[in-house]
């Protein structure tokens, strides 16, 4: 299952090449400072691609963004004085009665010390990194669907919640960020040739068994090790990749969400041991894809079916 990829959040760029345009009212819903709420997991990217908006929309996301960070930093400026104050009585029992307890204070204390400040200086960053434009389930990226026939760009939640589910759906069935091929018209009837949309990618990453990765099997007595793959198409390319959406309400409120499709991998991803892989459409397929008609379910198997051959490297994620 593809649990993680680098998205593309360059507005200016998507509006540019895919010819879409911005909900502004979306983001600014998403970033809106609502008592009570919890500050919406976004990517870097996504937020910073607002820095130097022209408009009043834009120039008002910014200010939402901002007030998200602000509140954000003051938790982490507390969480950093808490965890030294803790740090500091675990060196000072140390020097005098050295204590398994004390050592786990000390390392805990300074675990948590070094992911606050990172956080921190990541919030203060102005250069972009590779790694800011990483979504996980349960991130925000953005979205571009079709709305009477203009390509829109949504700020949506990877992890899709149909309409007909409860929310405790999230944590009962969290691997609804990724919709089998398979039960496109079981599970997934709800959105399947009703609201398709695509990600724009530059790679994704996969969970692969080691052993699988060295084409071996296991050693008797041996455990299964994890490792991350990173994939990328070669030459670099844009990916778009196809999801099903969807628009949810309830006393939690209003939710955007989207899932992507995957089937059987092609050949680079299946060599490296995984046995899914994402499903990247044609450009010229678009459209199509965007506006399916529910009764015409084959065109938008075709449309799945219909790949370009591409070649993928890849190599262990950081």
């Amino acid at each position: 299952m593809c649990y993680s990829a680098l998205i593309r959040a360059d507005y200016a760029k998507l509006v540019r090449e895919y010819g879409a345009v911005l909900s502004l009212e979306e983001f600014a819903e998403l970033y809106a400072h609502d008592p009570g709420k919890k500050r919406p997991k976004t990517p870097k990217a996504m937020d910073d691609g607002f820095a130097g908006a022209r408009t009043g929309q834009g120039r008002d996301i910014v200010a939402k963004i901002q007030q998200w960070h602000a509140e954000e930093q003051q938790a982490l400026h507390a969480e950093l004085l808490k965890q030294s104050e803790r740090r500091d009585i675990a060196h000072a029992t140390l020097a005098t009665r050295p204590t398994q307890k004390a050592r786990n204070e000390l390392r805990v204390a300074s675990n948590r010390i070094e992911r606050a400040q990172a956080r921190l200086d990541d919030l203060h960053r102005v250069q972009l990194l590779p790694r800011d434009n990483r979504i996980f389930p349960g991130t925000y990226a953005p979205v571009m669907v079709s709305e009477n026939g203009q390509r829109v760009i949504k700020p949506m939640r990877y992890q899709c919640r149909l309409p007909d589910k409860p929310a405790r759906n999230d944590v009962l069935y969290p691997g609804t960020y990724n919709a089998r091929r398979d039960s496109l018209e079981g599970y997934w009837r709800g959105a399947f040739g009703l609201r398709h949309g695509v990600v724009v990618v530059s790679a994704f990453y996969e969970h692969v068994p080691r052993h699988a990765m060295a084409g071996r099997s296991l050693d008797t007595g041996e455990k299964e090790q994890d490792v991350v793959l990173e994939f990328r198409p070669d030459p670099p390319r844009d990916l778009l990749l196809a999801c099903l959406w969807a628009e949810w309400e309830g006393p939690e409120g209003r939710l955007l969400s989207f899932a992507a499709i995957t089937d059987a991998p092609p050949a680079d991803v299946a060599a490296a041991g995984h046995d899914r892989g994402v499903v990247p459409i044609r450009p010229e397929h678009l459209d199509a894809w965007l506006n399916p008609d529910p009764d015409q379910l084959a065109t938008q198997y075709a449309i799945l079916d219909d790949r370009e051959d591409l070649r993928y490297v890849y190599e262990e994620a950081a």
